[in-house]
């Protein structure tokens, strides 16, 4: 048994003995022994709860292009660097052609592997659980990115005839 893991469980049980309790929730263990300086996180555990919490940020951050379409701003590719994974951000207005192709292949197999483990999904549970007809599924989705597409589209032509409409200066009652 590792040395770190004995310090946990002295941890708490040293918790257990100051609060005479018999039961633990962890969550409540990790604050008293961090409030009394008995545990700190590690630095690389700090380092990738914030490279989390970046990579969440800037996966949301969004743009309207000259088109007016709402798109993602940062783009980030994996790739293995001296044995580990490394995650390159770049933003779209100066991103190289590589960099953003790449991210988009990326993107893509991703995609591809959440089809693939949804029909794997739908595969087992039609022949193992399924008492009905079996569940189907298209994985070809031109038709519904077309009805995204025509949909934003009828969404935009209606605020552009909206915004010409209030921008025209009222007609005057008196002639």
């Amino acid at each position: 048994m590792s040395t770190y893991t004995k310090q946990m469980q002295h941890i708490a049980d040293r918790y257990m003995k100051e609060y005479g309790v018999e039961y633990i929730n962890p969550r409540d263990v990790a604050d008293w022994a961090i409030r009394r300086g008995l545990w700190q996180p590690e630095r690389s555990a700090l380092i990738r709860q914030f490279t989390e919490i970046l990579s969440r940020a800037l996966r949301e951050e969004y743009i309207t292009d000259p088109q007016g379409r709402r798109v993602r701003s940062k783009h980030v590719i994996v790739e293995e660097k001296d044995g580990e994974q490394t995650s390159l951000w770049g933003d779209i207005r100066t991103a190289t052609r590589k960099h953003m192709a790449l991210s988009f292949q990326q993107r893509r197999r991703q995609i591809v592997g959440d089809c693939r483990q949804l029909k794997t999904d739908i595969d087992s549970y039609n022949e193992n659980y399924n008492k009905a007809e079996p569940i189907q599924m298209s994985f070809n989705f031109s038709n519904d990115l077309e009805e995204a597409e025509l949909g934003t589209t009828i969404r935009k032509s209606s605020a552009n005839a909206h915004s010409r409409l209030s921008s025209q200066s009222p007609v005057s009652a008196q002639s």
